[in-house]
């Protein structure tokens, strides 16, 4: 399973789910791409599996990755400070891999109805997600006999 945790800023979310990850899914491959170097930095301290930073980075791991886990800002051009390009934000929002949204309301967005929750909240809720899909999906291949 491969999974890819973009953040930006200081990446402080994007390490919460990394580390929450590790205790669940310890053989995932698990990526992070960081929309700027502090923030790839710090989710790489936080166990990732490997890591890189920028654009380009977030458009050819999103075509590779099982799961998505991000703020919802990852699809949002000029999000994240401006962080966020419409590239980045066209990748996550095309690629196969089913996405994990986190809540987060800022920059000029907000999420009508969400619960103003905790990184450590949002990264439980992340790998609960997670765990919840990989069973369907494996329940969902098997066969009756």
């Amino acid at each position: 399973m491969r999974i890819l945790v973009i953040d930006g800023q200081g990446g402080r979310i994007g390490c919460r789910v990394i580390e929450n990850l590790k205790k669940r899914f310890p053989d995932a491959e698990i990526i992070a791409v960081g929309t700027n170097s502090i923030a790839t930095a710090n989710m790489l301290k936080s166990g990732a599996t490997a890591g890189a930073t920028g654009e380009n980075p977030v458009v050819v791991c999103s075509a590779n990755a099982d799961f998505i886990v991000g703020p919802l800002g990852i699809v949002l051009a000029d999000s994240m400070l401006g962080e966020v390009t419409e590239r980045m934000a066209a990748a996550v929002a095309r690629s196969k891999a089913t996405r994990i949204l986190l809540p987060i309301s800022r920059c000029g967005t907000v999420i009508a109805g969400a619960p103003e929750l905790s990184p450590t909240d949002l990264a439980d809720l992340a790998c609960e997600e997670i765990a919840k899909l990989t069973n369907e999906k494996a329940c969902s291949d098997c066969t009756p006999e």
